[in-house]
């Protein structure tokens, strides 16, 4: 998920360079989204693998 993240973000940051504002708004945005989703899972699987481990 973090692979698709980062995707994304170059994908937003061709478009600005070429003058797509409402193209790199929207990949910014998904990668926005995706990292906050990625972020969440990874704690939330940090947690549980803690909890197995004691």
């Amino acid at each position: 998920m973090l692979h698709y993240a980062i995707v994304f973000l170059v994908i937003a940051l061709i478009a600005a360079v070429l003058g797509f504002g409402g193209i790199a708004g929207t990949a910014a945005g998904i990668a926005k989204i995706l990292f906050l989703v990625f972020i969440v899972l990874f704690v939330i699987s940090l947690i549980i693998g803690r909890g197995r481990g004691a």
